[in-house]
Formats: structure tokens, C-alpha cells, sequence
């Protein structure tokens, strides 16, 4: 290795969080926004529940106005939510909402954690929210995260008090109180001490809210306008806050920018009290510690000295700055945090005023384990004739170089993927209980993503100094239409196993072709495949033999399943490859949304079997389809003949064909043709058909303009919560409940996250209902399922959320879902 290299590790971008690029590009203003920052060392955390919780204007203002290290803490990953872009639910949803946070942060310029907390869905208090999170559990995390943080200030989105609505906004509120306090005590969590010291916060406020109808705010609060203009961004906050929000697209959170004066208003909780501003009589300059103000002074002179012109006039100050930090010994964690966070804005400048290009790609994005790379870097110096790349080492491989100015120098590595590397989110990697993701690795407690493991470090002279820059080893390519883009390389088990549906139905005792596809991620793969056997199972692998000569090549197997009794248990069926005597048993699911990079998720390669009694009569069912759902394919695996009706068809087509016509959820929030058709769609009812409409929200995000039925109703915000909540039948003889199949309080066990959600409210006389359940403690709501006969016909509404019922394959579902579509 060189002599005399400053000692640093600054990676730039290697998280997946963000649009994958090697280098991020510094302007003339954001260079001399990022000096303004260089010279503050002041520190806020904003605590809440969710992706889409936080603050955008106020974390913008708090990162670019008052230059401070800003950060947000979102106990969960969003993954109970809802989807308006796909059919992604759960931890799939999750990851989307995490990458959604993160192209936020990128916009508003604060950063980005998490805790281990699985959000389950929508909770109406604290008390359902901790019985599924384990409060002790979450409470550490967010102690985690505050003592490696050391904010100076803390601001809850949320109340105690449960003005915040949904349970978890209530509990991140109580779990933020207890943790300003915990974090600070050596006797709570003293684990930790053994990474991190305790941690006094000085100040706790609440950032108060008007909206929802409620209002929180009052004048006798700190309040701050933080709708001011940046000259520097050519915005203001209010518009960067909208950008940033509107990075939200799977919660339909798109917003329209506001400029001028908004105010925020603080309720004080906790600490030192204050009058005028949460951070008052805090100094946030280096002075703050007068062993090191002149640094202070070094900074003040190269903002003076800067020239948009000739970025490289400060090179030497930079320099000079950069030393006077690293000179700096300490024992104080205070302080060693703020040398180690400075040191890489330091060096973030002088590459940025330097001018120097370095990115790392390799020659594909995806390999296996075991498979050879070739990874080139590339560096350029394109300004000033003191900056240059001095070596470039990957791998503890070192070649020593001098740049040509403004030359494009491009070195190749050639290496091997390690045997222990997978790029898999690392909150997946092991099972997990229902409220709390299972991570046993410390340092990646409160990491929003997994860092990308190839890097390349360039080591870059600047003015006689030599300092080391890291780039991740991405992957680069021409996309037609895109121009030059940049993804994430992934590494990947040898071969990958997906079974072709999640979950395979076997009605009335059929047997039925299992399949799952092989896929090779490397070549030449050659081996077996076998499959569980299971009690009471007939279960036969028609073949057993792997031959892929090419990497992405596919292989197809199938296995013949039957019941050896109709009411046999369901059952999980696991598939394993055994390539060179090793097992291999990861599916891979992948997820692409343009304004996300490309993720996927690697889990167990299985899928569920159940056994079902489901009569019916009705054959051709006709789909709309809504926001992303996967309740048509369910119906397929029952032998529903399911057909996707589009607008054209609706326009066109003669709509009597179908037995039963069912629109997906949201469709009328989503699609407002559907209204168009809304005569039509009558005229189908009357002449005889059935039309059954999933959920549909009417609330600010998703207000309902269209007509949806043939005499009114309302959709309100009922829902029931306890996915384990007593069910009560109107009229156990009405046709929904017994025909053609029984349904019995038993076809409610097992269901996931919720029975409902926004249940019918007041209803013409024409509507019954079907069924009675509430939340503990909460009246009974009978609109989960309203339905009239209109003509020779019948409509139908339901809020039960077979949407997320149907695709975990729970049995009682299928059933009464069935007999929706049949009535």
C-alpha cells in the first residue's frame, strides 16, 4: 500500500438506498451549501412509525437551512400498508416502502433508520401495537440508534395522547419518551456499551399538526417558519418537502409544492426549557469545543475564499482543514463522532472541488457465488494539474498509476464472488415473527439497507495529500430510452428455485400438477431436485434430474399432488436442489418500479397445498382490476375461468357473458372510466348479473367521485383491526352464509393482519347485511359485507380483505368468497 495516505474510509452511495450511481455530482451551490455544513455540528432526529410519517418540510429546513445532520427514524418499514402501484404486499411491500423513504432522504438531505419493528397492519391503540412488537425489543433499537446518532434534539411526529390515530403513531411517541430517558442510562441496555456510550439527549418536542380535522397547534408553542427560500437550491422548503413526500408513490402521497410562510409549531416534552426555537442556546459551530474552535476560522476562510468559477482555489484549505480534524485526539464520543462525520464531508469537498471522476462497474449485475468478475475502474482528473489518482486497489490488489489530466484511465480487476456473500436485505434473511424482524448482527440494527460488499478504493492526491475514496462496484449500462444508468450488482446463490404459484388449491380431492422452475444464476449446473413428503400425502416428482448449461438458463419440474382424505390439513411443500452435494432452497421474487432501483428478495422455496370442499356452479368470471391485487389468480386455482375486463372492453363488449363481475381494490379510486360505464354496469345487475366490489377508500388520498351501485351507501373508514375479532351472522339462513357452501365461525380462523377495512356506513333500505364484528371495546359494525337485488340481479360490496386473505391461501376465505361470486 502508499505511504504517507491519510487514514479515512468515505463511501460514497454504497448503500442500496439509493438510485444506484458511482458518484454523485456536486454543483457550484450545493458545494457551497455543503462548506455552510461543514462548519455545523448540530444534530436532530425525527421519530414516527411509518415511510410517509415524517415531516418533509420540516426535515429539508432542519438539512439545508440550519445545516444540521438530520436524521429520521421510521420504527417500521411500511410493509401493513396498502399498494397503489402493485401487487406487493407484505415484506415485499416493505422493501419498496424502505426505497421509497430513501429516495426521499436523497431529495430533502436527511438520513435514514429503522428499528426491527414488522408493521402488521393498522393497530387502533398502543396496547394491540406492543402485544405484537415486543416493546423491550423496539425500545433498544431506538436507544441504538439515538446513542450512535447523539442528537442534540428529538422531535416526535406523534402524541402520547393518541391524537395520532393509529396505534403505532401513539406507541413511536411512548417508545421516543422512554428512550430520551434510556438512552442516557448505562444501566439500560449496558449491551450496548460494549459498541456505543450512553447518550443525554438534550431536548424532547412533539411537532404539533393540524390536519385530520384535528388541530394540536397553539401560539403559546415554539413555533418556526420553515417556509423560507434557498437561493443556493433555487427552492423552497415547501417545495422540496413535496418532492421528497411525493417520492411516496405506492401510498398514492404525490404533492403539489407550496411556497411562502409555514409554520411548525413544538410542544416541549422533555429537557432544558426554551422559548423561541428547539435548539435555542445550543451552539452548533465548532467552537462548541474550544480545543478545536479554530477550525472554525479554516472553514469561515474557504467559504469566504470559494469562487463558483474556480472550485479548485480552496483545494489547499481543504487540505489544511481536513488535517486540523484529523489531528484531533479525543476520548469525548461526542467529539469522535463529529471528527469522524466531518472527515467525510471534508473529503466529499475535495473531490467534489477537485474535479476528479472514480466509479467502479462491473461487467454484468448479477453473479453467483463462486463466479469470476471483472470490475473496471475508472478515474479521470479533468480541472487542476495537483489532483490525480495516485493507485487504485481492490481486493488488496494495488495498481499504481499516474493520471494523464483530463484522460479517461480505466484499470481491470479480476476477481472471485466469495462462497459467504449473498445481497439479500438483511432484515429477510432469517424468519420472522409477526411483529418483529429478526436481526442478530448489532451493526446492522438501524441500517435502512445492506451495503453493497465490492468496493474499489482510489487513492487520490490533491495538492501533495493523499487520500483514500471508496466506490462501490456497480453496474453500468445504455438503456435506449434512459440514457446511462447505473443498478446494484447482486450477488445470488448458484441456482434458484420458484414455485410457479404461491399457493396450489386442490378442490373436492383432485389431484393436481405442482410445478417450480429451476433457474441456473452461473453455468454448467448439473444435480437433483426433490420435494417433502408429507402424512396423508400423495405426493410424486415426475423428474428429478438438473442439466443448465448457461447461466439464466431454466428448468421446469412437476410434481403430482393429491389428497389421501378431502379434509386433509394444508401443508407446506419445500423444494431443494443438491448441486455438488449441496442443498440449495432460496426462491428469488424481484421488484421494479422506475422511481425505486431494482430489488429482490431471496426466501425458502416453497409453497402451500390446501385441500378444499368448495362447491360452485358459475364459470366465467369477468375481472376489473384495481390498485394490484392478486384475487383473480386465486380464483384460477379454484377453476374459475378469470377473464380481465379493460376499459375498451367495457365500452365494446356484450357484458352478459359473465357469470359475475368483480372489480379489484381501489378500482374506483384508480380508474375514473369506471364511472363512465356506471349505466352499463347497472343495466348488467338488472338484466341478471352479479357485480362484486372489492374495497374502495374515501378519505384525502383516495376520495370516491364515482358511483359505484345501484342505490346509495357511504364508504367510511370502519375497520376491524383483530384479524382474530369475533364474527357474528345476521341471518344464518341467508343465501350468502349457506349457499352453495356452509360458512360457520370456523372460515374465520386464520385470517391475516385485519378482518376488514372500509366497511359500508349508511346504506339505502334496499342493502342487508351479512355479517356483525367489532375491535374489543369498540360497537359492532355490520358493513364488511352489504347486499341488494337490483332486476333479475344482485350487487354486492365487501370490505373484508380477501386481498390479502386470498394469496395466503386461508381456507374459510376461498369459501365464503366463493359464495359471494356464486349468490
Amino acid at each position: 500500500m502508499m505511504k504517507h495516505i491519510i487514514s479515512v474510509c468515505i463511501v460514497l452511495c454504497i448503500l442500496q438506498n439509493v438510485s444506484a450511481q458511482s458518484q454523485k455530482p456536486m454543483n457550484a451551490s450545493e458545494i457551497q451549501l455543503a462548506l455552510k455544513k461543514l462548519n455545523t455540528v448540530g444534530s436532530v432526529l425525527y421519530i414516527a412509525a411509518h415511510p410517509d410519517d415524517e415531516n418533509t418540510r420540516l426535515i429539508s429546513y432542519m438539512a439545508n437551512e440550519r445545516c444540521y445532520r438530520t436524521g429520521y427514524l421510521s420504527l417500521t418499514r411500511g410493509d401493513g400498508g396498502q399498494n397503489l402501484i402493485g401487487k406487493e404486499q407484505g415484506e415485499a411491500l416493505g422493501l419498496i416502502r424502505t426505497n421509497e423513504l430513501l429516495q426521499a432522504r436523497n431529495i430533502d438531505g436527511g438520513e435514514q433508520f429503522f428499528t426491527r419493528a414488522n408493521d402488521f397492519g393498522y393497530s387502533k391503540n398502543p396496547d394491540e401495537t406492543f402485544n405484537f412488537w415486543n416493546k423491550e425489543i423496539i425500545l433498544s433499537d431506538v436507544v441504538w440508534v439515538i446513542r450512535n446518532f447523539k442528537p442534540d434534539v428529538i422531535i416526535c411526529r406523534f402524541p402520547t395522547t393518541g391524537e395520532g390515530g393509529h396505534g403505532h403513531h401513539t406507541a413511536s411517541a411512548i417508545l421516543a419518551e422512554e428512550a430520551f430517558e434510556a438512552a442516557a442510562d448505562p444501566a439500560r441496555f449496558p449491551m450496548q456499551l460494549q459498541y456505543v456510550q450512553p447518550w443525554k439527549t438534550k431536548r424532547l418536542f412533539w411537532n404539533t399538526f393540524n390536519f385530520g380535522g384535528t388541530n394540536t397547534t397553539s401560539e403559546d408553542q415554539v413555533k418556526i417558519d420553515v417556509g423560507i427560500y434557498n437561493p443556493l437550491l433555487g427552492k423552497g422548503y415547501g417545495e422540496i418537502a413535496s418532492e421528497s413526500r411525493s417520492m411516496h408513490k405506492s401510498q398514492g402521497f404525490g404533492s403539489a409544492r407550496s411556497r411562502g410562510v409555514m409554520y411548525e409549531y413544538f410542544k416541549q416534552l422533555k429537557g432544558d426549557k426554551v422559548e423561541k426555537d428547539v435548539f435555542e442556546n445550543i451552539n452548533t459551530k465548532w467552537n462548541r469545543f474550544p480545543a478545536y474552535a479554530s477550525i472554525n476560522d479554516l472553514i469561515k476562510k474557504s467559504i469566504e475564499k470559494f469562487n463558483a468559477s474556480d472550485p479548485g482555489l480552496i483545494l489547499p484549505d481543504l487540505n489544511n482543514i481536513y488535517e486540523a480534524i484529523n489531528k484531533i485526539e479525543s476520548t469525548d464520543p461526542e467529539i469522535i463522532k463529529w471528527k469522524k462525520e466531518k472527515l467525510k464531508e471534508t473529503l466529499n469537498l475535495l473531490v467534489a472541488c477537485s474535479g476528479a471522476w472514480m466509479e467502479a462497474y462491473a461487467d454484468n449485475f448479477s453473479y453467483a457465488n463462486g463466479d469470476s468478475i471483472k470490475i473496471s475502474a475508472v478515474s479521470v482528473s479533468r480541472l487542476y494539474d495537483g489532483v490525480n489518482i495516485k493507485s487504485v486497489v481492490f481486493n488488496g490488489k494495488e495498481n499504481t498509476k499516474v493520471t494523464t489530466p483530463n484522460k479517461p484511465d480505466t484499470i481491470p480487476f479480476y476477481s472471485v464472488i466469495p462462497e459467504s456473500i449473498t445481497t439479500n436485505p438483511y432484515w429477510l434473511n432469517k424468519e420472522h415473527s409477526e411483529g418483529i424482524y429478526t436481526v442478530t448482527e448489532t451493526s446492522l440494527i438501524g441500517q435502512p439497507v445492506t451495503d453493497i460488499p465490492l468496493q474499489v478504493q482510489f487513492n487520490l492526491t490533491v495538492s501533495g495529500k493523499t487520500y483514500s475514496v471508496f466506490r462501490p462496484v456497480l453496474y453500468k449500462y445504455t438503456d435506449p430510452v434512459k440514457g446511462e444508468l447505473y443498478r446494484n450488482v447482486e450477488i445470488l446463490p448458484k441456482i434458484t428455485i420458484n414455485f410457479k404459484e404461491k399457493n396450489y388449491i386442490l378442490n373436492n380431492g383432485k389431484k393436481k400438477l405442482v410445478s417450480f422452475t429451476v433457474k441456473a444464476n452461473t453455468s454448467n449446473i448439473s444435480g437433483t431436485v426433490k420435494i417433502n413428503d408429507a402424512k396423508n400425502w400423495d405426493i410424486k416428482l415426475l423428474s428429478s434430474e438438473i442439466k443448465l448449461k448457461k447461466k439464466n438458463d431454466e428448468q421446469t419440474f412437476y410434481a403430482e399432488i393429491a389428497p389421501l382424505n378431502v379434509d386433509n390439513p394444508a401443508i407446506t411443500l419445500n423444494a431443494v436442489a443438491v448441486i455438488d452435494n449441496k442443498e440449495y432452497t432460496s426462491s428469488i421474487s424481484r421488484i421494479e418500479h422506475d422511481h425505486i432501483p431494482p430489488q429482490f428478495i431471496l426466501s425458502t422455496a416453497k409453497c402451500k397445498v390446501i385441500s378444499l370442499n368448495i362447491s360452485k356452479k358459475k364459470k366465467l368470471i369477468g375481472y376489473i382490476e384495481g390498485a394490484g391485487d392478486g384475487v383473480a389468480d386465486c380464483l384460477k386455482q379454484i377453476d374459475y375461468e378469470v377473464k380481465t375486463i379493460t376499459d375498451e372492453m367495457l365500452a365494446n363488449d356484450d357484458l352478459s357473458i359473465y357469470e359475475t363481475i368483480i372489480t379489484g381494490v381501489r378500482a374506483y379510486n384508480t380508474d375514473e372510466n369506471l364511472q363512465v360505464h356506471y349505466d352499463k354496469l347497472m343495466q348488467y345487475i338488472n338484466n341478471g348479473g352479479t357485480l362484486l366490489v372489492q374495497y374502495n377508500t374515501n378519505n384525502r388520498i383516495g376520495p370516491l367521485v364515482a358511483k359505484i351501485a345501484p342505490y346509495p351507501f357511504t364508504i367510511t373508514r370502519d375497520r376491524v383491526t383483530d384479524e382474530r375479532a369475533a364474527i357474528s351472522f345476521s341471518n344464518k339462513s341467508d343465501k350468502i352464509i349457506t349457499t352453495p357452501n356452509g360458512i360457520n365461525e370456523s372460515d374465520f380462523q386464520g385470517w391475516i393482519q385485519e378482518r376488514g377495512i372500509y366497511f359500508a356506513g349508511e346504506r339505502d333500505a334496499a342493502y342487508r347485511s351479512i355479517l356483525t364484528m367489532n375491535d374489543a371495546g369498540e360497537k359492532p359494525l355490520d358493513g364488511s359485507i352489504i347486499v341488494a337485488d337490483y332486476g333479475k340481479g344482485h350487487f354486492i360490496y365487501t370490505g373484508l380483505s380477501f386481498f390479502r386473505e386470498l394469496p395466503a391461501g386461508v381456507e374459510g376465505a376461498y369459501r365464503l368468497f366463493t359464495n359471494l361470486i356464486e349468490y
